[in-house]
């Protein structure tokens, strides 16, 4: 396949990621589309849609991590996580309500979020890199949502599709790192007063400052590096749950406090 097609193949395949996220309308699996395997091609799809949505006069806010857990990196036959963009009208202040008509098939996942001081822009950082660069972390309730149809998405899917990204909660009660456990760092969701999901940051590839020190590597291969001020979304803690509508969906996580995610009942 000449390199001009594969341009073609990735214009045409952001279009209908696009096309399927304005219309709220999703669409057949994109990996059929592409080799196996094809996480770089993926990758140029969400690149051409985040260029769109930055012409759009979107702004680039952050980024999130998926794909932390072991078993689901197994599951979809690949060895690290995956990431996409976080743009300033995806973010939804602590409790506000949520309506229909800004998803699709949406699902919540708790997950540690971290807001940096400072740039990350080498390739070669460490952990204490990560670290000194975190200004704080909250908690968060992703929701997490696709433009494939029921799901039925692979790591190909998932990448274009920038990551399954939908909206995302942030607590208001900022905390440093100093403070809290972050690997034993225990997490329930509720709704209702009653736990639909249940972890630990442990689960969020050991810890999820593991998960920050490579997505902060990535972005600086990657030639997008994590800037003062950004949002990061570390990744899940715990199973991912669909999303109840007229309801409030609360996580509480060890050390950080608490986030609310309200849904619409219209």
């Amino acid at each position: 396949m000449n390199t001009q097609f594969n341009q073609a193949l990735a214009e045409n395949t952001a279009n209908r990621l696009d096309e399927a996220w304005r219309n709220r309308a999703p669409i057949p699996p994109v990996r059929e589309l592409f080799a196996e395997g094809a996480v770089d091609a993926a990758y140029a799809v969400q690149e051409l849609n985040t260029l769109r949505a930055q012409r759009q006069g979107r702004r680039l806010v952050g980024r999130k991590i998926g794909l932390t857990s072991k078993a689901v990196q197994r599951q979809l036959g690949v060895d690290q996580p995956d990431y996409g963009m976080l743009f300033d009208d995806m973010a939804v202040p602590d409790g506000w309500e949520i309506s229909r008509n800004q998803l699709i098939q949406p699902k919540a996942e708790a997950e540690v979020a971290f807001v940096l001081g400072r740039d990350l822009t080498d390739e070669h950082l460490t952990i204490a890199d990560v670290i000194r660069a975190v200004d704080c972390a909250l908690p968060a309730i992703e929701i997490v949502d696709s433009r494939i149809t029921d799901w039925k998405i692979g790591i190909v899917d998932t990448i274009a599709d920038n990551a399954s990204s939908g909206l995302y909660v942030l607590g208001n009660q900022p905390k440093r790192l100093a403070d809290i456990d972050l690997r034993l760092c225990g997490m329930v969701l509720e709704c209702r007063g009653e736990p639909v999901s249940t972890g630990v940051g442990a689960a969020c590839l050991g810890n999820p400052l593991n998960a920050m020190w490579w997505l902060a590597r990535t972005m600086a291969r990657a030639g997008r590096p994590l800037q003062a001020g950004d949002t990061v979304l570390s990744g899940a803690l715990g199973p991912m749950v669909a999303v109840q509508w007229g309801e409030v969906m609360e996580a509480r996580i060890a050390g950080l406090g608490s986030v609310r995610a309200a849904f619409s009942k219209e």
